[in-house]
């Protein structure tokens, strides 16, 4: 894995530290980085996206606390070879929940019906 893989949005409500803790769980979930695959350094991570080291040593301190990220002595932080991956859809989509109530709940707000929204929602999906 190398630090682009994370994508960051500074602007956006959720704290920085989240959205690296939530890509890193999907990430996980769905294969795309797999036990014993090392992570890049927090100095390459904030670096490469210019945010504070701190930030980025917060979010894998919570990984790991989580049980998703281990450290490896000299190496630095990894997947936790523990770990398994939730490969079922349903356990990948329970990781999209929060998101989707999200969406749900600004759609209604917006008053904008279902058919746009799901149109353009796969639109997105198919980009």
């Amino acid at each position: 894995m190398n630090a682009s893989l994370l994508t960051i949005q500074p602007t956006a409500p959720e704290p920085i530290y989240r959205q690296i803790v939530e890509q890193l769980r999907r990430l996980i979930a769905s294969g795309q980085l797999v036990p014993g695959e090392l992570l890049p350094s927090v100095r390459e991570v904030a670096g490469f996206h210019a945010i504070n080291p701190m930030t980025v040593s917060r979010a894998y301190g919570i990984a790991e606390g989580e049980g998703l990220l281990e450290r490896l002595r000299g190496k630095g932080m990894a997947v936790a070879a523990t770990h398994k991956a939730a490969h079922t859809q349903t356990q990948r989509l329970a990781l999209l929940e929060p998101q989707l109530q999200a969406l749900a709940r600004q759609a209604r707000e917006l008053e904008l019906p279902a058919e746009p929204v799901l149109r353009r929602l796969t639109r997105l999906l198919e980009d």
